[in-house]
């Protein structure tokens, strides 16, 4: 049983809440795009073209949009080779909440164009996902 936020969690629930908040991750920075998007004005009929046009910040925050997609597949396989082999631990839990965090904290740096922070901070997220792979296959 983990506690987080005061809840008291089974590893396993860790593994599907993390991967739902994972999923919703993937569009947080999307929002900035939304936004870029509309102050450049919104052009409908050729979005795709629109991106060329959008302020430096929108253009981050999309390509922090694409790596979260990326990046999301590997995780979810990793959680859900976790969840059906039935091995959720403690260490599992640690694992997906530190890639929570340091998806979020990627998110953040890109946004912020500090690529010598983001950079570690995929890195780490990277470390996580192989942590669940090896926790799950070993």
């Amino acid at each position: 049983m983990t506690s987080f936020l005061g809840l008291s969690l089974t590893s396993s629930q860790v593994l599907l809440y993390g991967l739902a908040i994972a999923a919703g991750l993937v569009y947080l920075p999307y929002i900035v795009v939304a936004y870029g998007r509309v102050s450049i004005g919104l052009d409908l009929s050729a979005p795709r073209a629109m991106l060329d046009r959008l302020p430096d910040y929108a253009k981050r925050a999309t390509w922090a949009h694409q790596n979260s997609f990326e990046v999301f597949s590997l995780f979810m396989a990793a959680t859900l080779t976790v969840y059906v082999t039935d091995s959720a631990t403690d260490q599992t839990s640690l694992y997906v909440l530190i890639f929570l965090t340091s998806r979020f904290l990627f998110i953040l740096f890109y946004l912020l164009d500090w690529p010598w922070l983001r950079s570690p901070m995929w890195a780490l997220g990277m470390v996580c996902i192989g942590g669940l792979f090896s926790t799950a296959l070993l």
